[in-house]
C-alpha cells in the first residue's frame, strides 16, 4: 500500500486537494474479474455505483459488458440521448415530463425501459404521456427470503411482487395496455448480493450470513425460474436481470437469467472488502489535505464528512487508507468542514500532505466532487467530470 500511496501522491503533485481519482489499472482489473466471474452472461453496470460518463464508457467498451442499469428516468434519457443504447432504469418512476419526452421521441423509446412493479405506475405513465411512442416496460420481482410463512422477510423492501402468480397478472395487464410492450424481468437478490459475509470483528454474524446466502440460493434459482416460465407464458421477454456484485458468479450460473447487473465492483468501496465471494481493488479514493497538527499522534485534515446512504453507523462513514495507521476519532467521526485522525502515522505528515480515504459505497462519492483524476500508474492522464461536475443531481 505504501508504493500505492507514492504513486497517487506523485500523479497528484499539481494538484490540491480535496480531490478524487480513480486509479485506472485496478478499475480495469476489477472489471475484467467481473467478466469472468459472469460466466459468458453480459455484465450490466450499475450507474449509480459509477456517476462518471467517461468511465461508464470506458467499462461499456470492453468485451462483456452490455448495457446500462441507471437509477432516475432524467438519467436515462441523458444517457440515452448521449448516445447509449441501452438503459434499464432500475426503479419505478413518477417524472411525468421524463415520460413526455420519453413517448414522444424515437429514440429515446428504443433506448429506454422503464420499471413497474404496480398497474398504478402503468397509469402515471398514460397520463403523461405526450407521443405515441410505445413504452418498454420491464417487471420487478421481489426475491427476499420469507420464513415461517412470511412472518420474517430477509432482504430489501423492494417489488410488492413475490409470487409467479402476482407476476404473470401484471405481465397480463401490461400486455393488455396499448401502448406498453413488455420485454424484460429483474429480480435482484439483495439479501445475497449486497451483504457481506466475512465482517472482520464479527465471526458469529458473518456466519449466520453465509449460512443464509446459502440456504437463499437454491430457494432462490427456483424461484426465479418458476417466475421466468410464468412471465414467458405471458410475452417473450428480451432479457433476466439478477444478480449485483456481491453474487455475479451464482446469478450468472442460473440458467433463467441471461444478464447480471453490477457497478460497485469496478470502484471496490470498503462496504465490499467483507466478502467471501471475490476480492476486489480499491479503485476510487480521495484525498484531504493536513491543515493542523493539534498534538502529538493527531492531525486534522480538511473536510471528509461523507457518509453514505442507508442505516447510520460507524460501517458508512468513509475511513483513512493512505498512509496505513490512521483512524478517525469515535467523538468526531468525520466532519462536515475538518476531521481530526488519531494514529502514529500523523506524527509523520506534513502541513498541506494529502491523506487519502475510501468511501462507504462506491458512486456516492462522485457527489461530492466535480471531477475524477484517472490515475495510470504515477501519471494523472485525465480529468473526467462526474455527473455532479456535467451539472447533473438526479437524485
Amino acid at each position: 500500500m505504501s508504493s500505492d500511496r507514492v504513486r497517487y501522491d506523485r500523479a497528484t503533485a499539481h494538484l490540491d486537494a480535496p480531490l478524487a481519482v480513480v486509479d485506472l489499472q485496478a478499475f480495469d482489473a476489477n472489471a475484467a474479474d467481473l467478466v469472468r466471474r459472469a460466466r459468458g452472461k453480459p455484465v450490466r453496470v450499475a450507474s449509480k455505483s459509477v456517476r462518471c460518463r467517461a468511465l461508464l464508457e470506458r467499462v461499456l467498451e470492453r468485451e462483456g459488458f452490455a448495457g446500462v442499469l441507471s437509477y432516475s428516468l432524467e438519467e436515462s434519457l441523458w444517457l440515452a440521448r448521449s448516445g447509449v443504447a441501452d438503459v434499464l432504469l432500475a426503479y419505478p418512476s413518477a417524472d411525468r415530463a421524463g415520460f413526455a419526452e420519453l413517448t414522444s421521441d424515437p429514440k429515446l423509446a428504443r433506448a429506454v425501459t422503464v420499471m413497474v412493479d404496480d398497474p398504478a405506475q402503468l397509469a402515471v405513465v398514460e397520463a403523461a404521456r405526450a407521443g405515441r411512442e410505445e413504452v418498454r416496460v420491464c417487471l420487478e420481482f421481489d426475491v427476499s427470503l420469507r420464513l415461517l410463512g412470511g412472518r420474517v422477510r430477509i432482504g430489501a423492501l423492494r417489488s410488492p411482487l413475490h409470487t409467479p402468480e402476482r407476476l404473470a397478472e401484471l405481465a397480463r395487464a401490461v400486455v393488455r395496455r396499448p401502448g406498453f410492450r413488455l420485454v424484460g424481468l429483474m429480480a435482484y437478490e439483495a439479501h445475497v448480493a449486497g451483504v457481506g459475509d466475512a465482517v472482520a470483528g464479527r465471526p458469529v454474524r458473518s456466519g449466520a450470513v453465509r449460512l443464509m446466502q446459502s440456504a437463499s440460493r437454491g430457494r432462490l434459482a427456483a424461484l426465479r425460474a418458476e417466475a421466468v416460465r410464468a412471465v414467458r407464458a405471458v410475452a417473450e421477454l428480451e432479457f433476466v436481470n439478477g444478480g449485483g456484485t456481491g453474487s455475479v458468479q451464482h446469478t450468472a450460473a442460473e440458467e433463467a437469467v441471461t444478464e447480471v447487473a453490477a457497478g460497485s465492483g469496478l470502484y471496490v468501496p470498503r462496504l465490499f472488502d467483507h466478502y467471501t465471494s471475490f476480492r476486489g481493488s480499491p479503485a476510487a479514493l480521495f484525498a484531504l489535505p493536513v491543515v493542523r497538527r493539534p498534538g502529538v499522534g493527531v492531525v486534522t485534515v480538511l473536510g471528509g464528512g461523507y457518509p453514505a446512504s442507508g442505516a447510520a453507523g460507524p460501517d458508512r462513514l468513509p475511513v483513512p487508507y493512505l498512509p496505513a495507521g490512521l483512524r478517525l476519532t469515535a467523538r468526531e467521526g468525520a466532519g462536515e468542514v475538518q476531521t481530526p485522525l488519531l494514529g502514529q502515522a500523523a506524527d509523520d505528515l506534513l502541513i498541506g500532505d494529502k491523506v487519502w480515504f475510501r468511501h462507504a459505497k462506491a458512486g456516492e462519492l462522485c457527489e461530492r466532487f466535480a471531477a475524477l483524476h484517472l490515475v495510470d500508474g504515477d501519471r494523472v492522464t485525465r480529468t473526467a467530470p462526474t455527473y455532479r461536475g456535467e451539472g447533473r443531481a438526479f437524485l
